[in-house]
């Protein structure tokens, strides 16, 4: 058993009620059981209840979602999730655990409690129609999708990284290719397209070499962007700090593209972002909750695995989130914000903390 303060409890987290959705929307949190799954095999673990995270989570999101503002995390292939969001006895063979049935099946639980997730997957790969087809089969026509577009597309130069072999350092030849978009992504995705709520492009910190500035990049960006099929929504996000400057934000605004408000460890935070004249550049909202500033992924990746609890609370990446929430709320725009397990140790307890 570990013993945690809820949201409420934390000083450093300010409760901001907003005249349009002041009502408490859940009680506060104070334990929960941990396990290793492993282990859960005992008749103790087949009628253990869940935390209670879950049900004020899918209580507080579902009245989001009925107001078009959607939550969710980043993937949902988490067993540190076991007994806070997933029902261990679901996930069982022969009484004990199953890796390869939870990570088959675990997204329709994760739909019983989520609205939306953000398919980070979808950045390594370009799916197949069957890849697509059986993923859609496991959620509600209701449920949203945030998918990340392949790096095929946004990376001008392949990262010098073991992974990508022989490419690695080179220019990338698709870099923006908009053919490509069309036929390997979107043309899959057009029986979803009523499911997927933005098509996400995100383009990794890029060094001087590539673009000497904003106003280069920008004028590539730009030519890509009027050229972009009609039928979905997208998102632009950036990793270079300085790239957010009027022209990038303008270039959005034209093509009515939302601005990606995003927590990571080389931009400013979210708050600094919204607070930018003219960063919301669309009728929609979008954010990503990544890593804290300043903390690389590796770093967050051995702190927090396997993201049972939140364990280092974020209160300005929380209030940033919460901020665009009252925008989202007063303007009347839909909205996707996505948290990852990276940024506080785990996405759900975040998403609880946000929505308070």
């Amino acid at each position: 058993m570990e013993q945690w303060s809820g949201p409420g409890d934390d000083q450093s987290h300010p409760v901001r009620c907003h005249r349009s959705w002041c009502r408490p929307l859940g009680l506060p949190l104070h334990a929960r059981l941990v396990k290793d799954p492993s282990r859960l095999d005992t008749l103790f673990d087949l009628h253990e209840p869940l935390a209670p995270e879950r049900a004020i989570l899918k209580e507080r999101l579902r009245t989001l979602a009925a107001r078009g503002i959607y939550m969710g995390g980043s993937s949902w292939k988490y067993e540190g999730w076991l007994g806070q969001i997933y029902t261990p006895s679901r996930y069982q063979t022969r009484g004990r655990f199953s890796k390869k049935l939870f990570e088959e099946t675990c997204l329709q639980e994760y739909a019983e409690v989520f609205p939306a997730v953000c398919g980070d997957f979808a950045f390594y790969q370009f799916p197949t129609e069957a890849f697509w087809a059986k993923l859609f089969r496991q959620v509600p026509d209701t449920f949203r999708w945030g998918f990340k577009v392949p790096e095929q597309i946004t990376v001008p130069t392949w990262p010098v990284h073991p992974r990508y072999g022989a490419i690695a350092g080179q220019p990338n030849p698709t870099f923006l290719d908009i053919g490509l978009l069309a036929n390997g992504l979107l043309r899959a995705l057009a029986p979803y397209h009523r499911q997927t709520g933005v098509l996400i492009f995100e383009f990794g910190a890029m060094s001087r070499r590539t673009f000497a500035g904003v106003t280069d990049f920008v004028a590539k960006l730009d030519d890509f962007l009027s050229e972009l099929p009609a039928g979905f929504r997208y998102a632009v996000e950036i990793r270079n700090a300085d790239f957010l400057a009027p022209r990038y934000f303008d270039c959005l605004r034209a093509h009515n593209i939302p601005h990606v408000f995003n927590a990571w460890t080389r931009m400013p935070g979210i708050q600094e972002q919204l607070a930018i004249p003219g960063s919301v550049t669309s009728d929609m909202i979008v954010a990503r909750g990544l890593l804290r500033e300043g903390r690389p992924y590796e770093d967050a990746v051995k702190m927090f695995s396997p993201y049972t609890k939140v364990q280092d609370p974020n209160p300005t990446v929380r209030l940033g989130l919460r901020e665009l929430l009252d925008v989202a709320l007063v303007d009347g725009l839909p909205a996707f914000l996505f948290v990852n397990n990276r940024l506080e140790g785990n996405s759900p307890g975040t998403m609880v903390a946000v929505t308070e």
